[in-house]
């Protein structure tokens, strides 16, 4: 189903196209008119003051749930509204159906202050296997694809991820340690050590787009939730990229993964966070 649906029809009217223009359509309509001009009242705390939730966000989920639906009939949506407001939607993730996997808004605290660093995230995934990605950063003006076993590209181009320079210090965005178990914790502080300089992540999407384009070395992070993972691996894996988790396994979208996990430039770059991450544990 969906290879009929993503190769069925080429070109610039086929599927892949009418997927971004419904992700553009979204964001022009419930976000950028509302980017620096949120009123109090659309602004609202979920599990605390680092977990907040905006008008865009919902509406820009109802409008792509829409929107996806009808792309391809069958399908179904697993948004991370849609998932505060009833978990069990968050099982789709194991069920036969095609699933659309949306974070509306990715980065909701830069979005609230008004920043360009947050991005839109679509994901088309079936029995676990994810198979094309978009992230869009309307700010910045970017949009990046990429289809399973097809590459990756970025505003029409293809995106290579490369390698460091040998020797060169990584560049490692990661969780912030402050919002992780004490073993994750301990772990993540293992990048704090010669030959990588580790920061604080911003919106994941961006960060994994970063490291699909080569302008990031690798991302560390301690929470699973498909929505702000699923669209980014698969860019980062589609440019050239290695992702695992902790005990090497790769990620999975339904979870249960072996926190923290990694995605990197190549092969190498991965293996040596993942060693770092282990000392650290």
């Amino acid at each position: 189903m969906i290879d009929d649906f993503l190769y069925g029809t080429a070109g610039p009217a086929g599927p892949l196209a009418e997927v971004e223009a419904a992700v553009r359509a979204a964001a022009a309509a419930e976000i950028m008119p509302r980017h620096r001009k949120l009123a109090a009242h659309e602004i609202i705390e979920k599990s605390g003051p680092h977990d907040l939730v905006t008008a865009a966000d919902r509406l820009a989920e109802e409008h792509l749930t829409a929107a996806l639906t009808k792309l391809l009939p069958g399908s179904v949506v697993v948004g991370e509204e849609a998932v505060h407001a009833d978990p069990a939607v968050y099982d789709a993730l194991g069920g036969d159906a095609p699933v659309w996997i949306v974070d509306p808004v990715d980065g909701t605290r830069q979005f609230v202050r008004g920043e360009a660093g947050f991005c839109t995230l679509v994901a088309l995934a079936l029995h676990g296997e994810v198979h094309a990605s978009w992230t869009y950063a309307p700010v910045l003006g970017e949009m990046a694809v990429a289809v399973r076993g097809r590459g990756a590209t970025l505003n029409g181009t293809p995106v290579r991820s490369g390698a460091p320079a040998p020797g060169a210090v990584l560049n490692v965005a990661m969780s912030h340690p402050d919002y992780t178990t004490e073993a994750q914790k301990r772990a993540l502080l293992g990048l704090r050590t010669e030959g990588i300089a580790p920061r604080p992540c911003g919106s994941a999407g961006l960060e994994y787009l970063a490291v699909a384009r080569g302008a990031q070395d690798a991302v560390a992070f301690n929470w699973e939730l498909a929505w702000d993972h699923a669209a980014g691996l698969l860019l980062v894996t589609e440019a050239g990229g290695a992702q695992a988790t902790l005990s090497g396994a790769p990620y999975r979208i339904a979870g249960g993964n072996d926190l923290p996990f990694t995605a990197a430039r190549d092969e190498a770059t991965a293996q040596r966070v993942l060693a770092a991450l282990r000392a650290g544990g």
